[in-house]
């Protein structure tokens, strides 16, 4: 399995703000910490229970980290750098996730650090057909006037003005093969070994002791 870490922190990088919502409203961040049974109005964790049983384990309770986006899909264009596993389809997932605390939020170090760790435990990964990879981007962090049961949709209306400039990471998971079943195999076993991975570092990551380092 091939695995690497990169840092997207540029003006014209893809950026995440919580809480999100479309333009349209039907798509909205959900907090699985606070409210897990939450992820039963995720589609694409409904339509598939290996995400389902990530979200739910990366927003368990006392766990550091947590979610905030995600999505599936199932695509036959492989890349010039993806076909050394003479494959002719891979299905794809990425997940947004952040850590649970605003101290750990606003600390690059501790991101980068997360995404390091967790590219050297999964080299040492099984050899199967599939790609991991885990960007660093900058997260704005809005305060929200909300309660406990409040929806997704009333905590961004809620938001303040200011948000605080952070990070987080975007993990990416892909398994390939010769049709939709085989690829659909292969990314549920790397989206299981990332899975472990995170359970193994997020804590220690979490508890380092890093300055909060200006990145703007």
């Amino acid at each position: 399995m091939q695995t690497e870490y990169s840092v997207e922190l540029g003006k014209d990088d893809p950026a995440l703000e919580l809480p999100w919502r479309s333009d349209d409203g039907v798509l909205r961040y959900f907090d699985l910490k606070d409210q897990p049974d939450l992820v039963l109005q995720i589609p694409e964790a409904t339509d598939h229970p290996e995400l389902s049983g990530f979200l739910t384990r990366m927003n368990a309770a006392g766990f550091p980290l947590q979610t905030a986006k995600c999505d599936v899909w199932f695509s036959r264009e492989i890349s010039a750098e993806e076909e050394i596993f003479g494959a002719t389809a891979k299905f794809c997932s990425y997940v947004d996730i952040v850590f649970a605390t605003d101290e750990a939020r606003l600390t690059f170090d501790k991101h980068e650090s997360l995404a390091k760790a967790l590219c050297n435990l999964l080299q040492q990964a099984p050899e199967i057909p599939a790609t991991v990879e885990f960007i660093v981007r900058r997260c704005f962090y809005h305060q929200t006037n909300g309660v406990v049961g409040q929806t997704a949709e009333d905590s961004v209306a809620t938001c303040d003005a200011s948000p605080a400039s952070g990070f987080y990471v975007t993990t990416y998971t892909s398994g390939f093969g010769e049709n939709q079943d085989e690829a659909h195999k292969y990314w549920t076993i790397a989206l299981k070994l990332v899975q472990h991975a995170l359970v193994q570092v997020a804590n220690e990551t979490a508890n380092e002791t890093t300055p909060v380092q200006d990145h703007s």
